[in-house]
């Protein structure tokens, strides 16, 4: 990617702060945690965006994942302060990944929700990815752009980059 390029990437940061029941006997957090906090990003994304999962769902569309990569950089510890960074990385009628990255920040650090720069704020402990395809209820691939069109301009805005106005909250 260039840095032009980059510089056009819409991160949604959403900070969370690290439980004691998330770390393993080896004092850092357990490493199928990070994959818990990527579905809280992707989650949160869209809700930023102007629609809930829940929402999404009642209108029968299902989002599974199909795929899933995480790589581990430095481990995270009881009571650190996180921020879940999330930006869609593709994007298409039929399938969407997200990238995530967690990183750590300071005691008291204050990001506004969307973030855009090539990188998001705070040294980087894990970064990875999702990848999914979008279905309806009967698990049969379908067209977001037919089946929620208004849910798809927010999410091909999203991915070019821009942040959408929502005109109003689904």
């Amino acid at each position: 990617m260039t840095e032009e390029a980059g510089s056009k990437t819409l991160w949604h940061l959403h900070p969370l702060r690290v439980r004691y029941q998330e770390n393993d006997g080896m004092g850092v957090v357990f490493y199928g945690n990070y994959v818990n906090w990527f579905e809280i990003g992707r989650t949160e994304i869209v809700r930023a965006l102007g629609m809930s999962y829940a929402s999404i769902e009642k209108q029968g569309m299902l989002l599974p994942v199909i795929d899933l990569d995480c790589k581990y950089v430095s481990p995270a510890r009881y009571d650190d302060c996180v921020l879940v960074c999330t930006t869609i990385e593709d994007f298409s009628p039929i399938r969407m990944s997200f990238r995530s990255e967690v990183r750590l920040i300071e005691e008291g650090e204050v990001f506004p929700t969307f973030w855009q720069r090539a990188e998001p704020p705070g040294k980087l402990l894990v970064k990875g990815g999702t990848r999914h395809v979008w279905v309806n209820r009967d698990w049969k691939p379908s067209r977001l752009d037919k089946a929620i069109p208004e849910l798809y301009e927010l999410l091909q805005s999203a991915a070019t980059g821009a942040l959408p106005v929502p005109k109003e909250r689904f």
